[in-house]
């Protein structure tokens, strides 16, 4: 079974289509994006050096409404992968019942070896290459792996010198001096920790007598292992790109968070008396391999970083009791067919990282209307948004209707963006 992004998307559509209630017309048309952009990138680098780095801007499908996904900066950014998550991003929206089609952006580059200076005329460079097919009420950008509210502020500043005036809602993710809402950054992560949470109650068990692996502690992981370690869970292991920090009896989560949001690794935090000050403690973690968390005796594993991290060549290796998908498509469906066969509850990804996509469409409607909620009406509306979509992918999967829990959550997305296509027809 491939392990490309995109084919693994179809796999996953393919599974779903004997039990979703999808017009075969329709389902083929569902399969294609409608467009992606490649743009070339020619920057001034601070150095005086000019780089040309390459972007894409997948949409992927619009029948729900304007385009929502967000734009990554990363090395192995491809057009195959931006298209994967542009369609992850349709089915992802259409389950949380969002009136938005799916996209994605992507530029080639890593962010390290730039300056905050060559990141700036990066973005602006981007927005400029993408202006003509983004906008507020047609496709609006956000955040994703190695983008933040700055680069969403040069995103919406750069789009809003062209129309002449301040567009706040062309983008979400925002700083919140300039529209932005409380709650979008940890949103991600906070609805992969109330969906975990949910996951332990229809299971009938006790979270926090639960031990948690989190790969990737960026935004989302961090966020997430936070949460669920105020939630009473026992957070033993997480990573990054140097390797996995490992204590069984709980990591101290804020700790190691201050530790990455300085800049520091888990290489560093868990160097034993060489590590930062600060950060000594009477039993230091281990220090052990992305490979070797993920096959970690635990009761839940949540991958937080990049997709396709579980296949069949380790799937055999992993003793973790439930996965919940913080990343998008970590698991590829040679995969998912063996976790399915053993029983292992698997929350996909377009339910448990949709929290971010559900505070980006509150952003947007703030920004529409002018009007700001507080931090906690943006949380309760944000767990009543994912809570709703957990029930309802629970009770697909409960009537017997589907296998597992990723093609539950897959009939309802098809049905309901085929449903659009549906009553919109043929043009012309």
């Amino acid at each position: 079974m491939t392990d490309d992004p995109f084919e693994n998307m179809l796999a996953q559509m393919d599974r779903a289509a004997e039990y979703a209630d999808v017009d075969e017309g329709v389902f083929e048309r569902l399969k294609h994006p409608e467009r992606t952009l490649k743009v070339t990138l020619p920057v001034e680098l601070e150095s005086g050096e000019v780089e040309v780095f390459e972007g894409y801007r997948c949409q992927f499908d619009g029948a729900r409404g304007p385009f929502k996904g967000g734009v990554r900066y990363h090395p192995t950014v491809t057009q195959r992968e931006v298209e994967a998550l542009a369609g992850w991003m349709t089915w992802k929206a259409a389950l949380v019942d969002l009136p938005y089609g799916g996209a994605k952006g992507g530029v080639i580059c890593e962010p390290k070896e730039l300056t905050d200076r060559d990141l700036e005329r990066l973005t602006r460079r981007y927005t400029e290459g993408i202006r003509r097919m983004i906008g507020p009420e047609v496709d609006v950008p956000a955040p994703d792996m190695n983008t933040n509210p700055q680069t969403m502020a040069w995103m919406m500043d750069t789009y809003s010198m062209y129309e002449g005036y301040a567009v706040p809602q062309a983008v979400t993710g925002k700083p919140l001096e300039i529209g932005g809402t409380p709650g979008r950054v940890e949103a991600t992560g906070r609805g992969v920790s109330i969906v975990t949470e949910r996951l332990f109650e229809y299971l009938d068990r006790d979270l926090s007598e639960a031990t948690v692996a989190i790969q990737g502690f960026g935004n989302v992981g961090s966020n997430a292992a936070r949460l669920l370690d105020d939630a009473g869970a026992r957070i033993v292991a997480t990573s990054d790109v140097t390797g996995a920090a490992y204590d069984p009896d709980g990591l101290d989560t804020e700790v190691l968070a201050e530790h990455v949001a300085d800049g520091g690794l888990i290489e560093e935090y868990t160097a034993g008396d060489d590590r930062p000050s600060g950060l000594v403690t009477d039993d230091d973690p281990d220090h052990i391999t992305n490979e070797t968390l993920l096959t970690l005796d635990v009761d839940v594993l949540i991958p937080a970083a990049v997709e396709g991290v579980i296949t069949a060549d380790n799937v055999d290796d992993l003793r973790a009791g439930a996965i919940v998908e913080a990343a998008n498509g970590p698991t590829t469906v040679a995969a998912d067919e063996t976790l399915s066969g053993r029983d292992v509850p698997v929350v996909p990804d377009i339910l448990a990282n949709a929290g971010g996509v559900i505070v980006s469409y509150l952003e947007w409607v703030q920004n529409a209307q002018e009007f700001s909620w507080p931090l906690e009406t943006v949380n309760a509306e944000l767990e009543r948004r994912i809570g709703s979509a957990f029930d309802e992918t629970i009770a697909r999967y409960d009537g017997g209707e589907t296998p597992d829990l990723r093609t539950a959550a897959y009939t309802l997305a098809l049905e309901r963006t085929a449903g659009a296509h549906e009553y919109r027809g043929l043009f012309p």
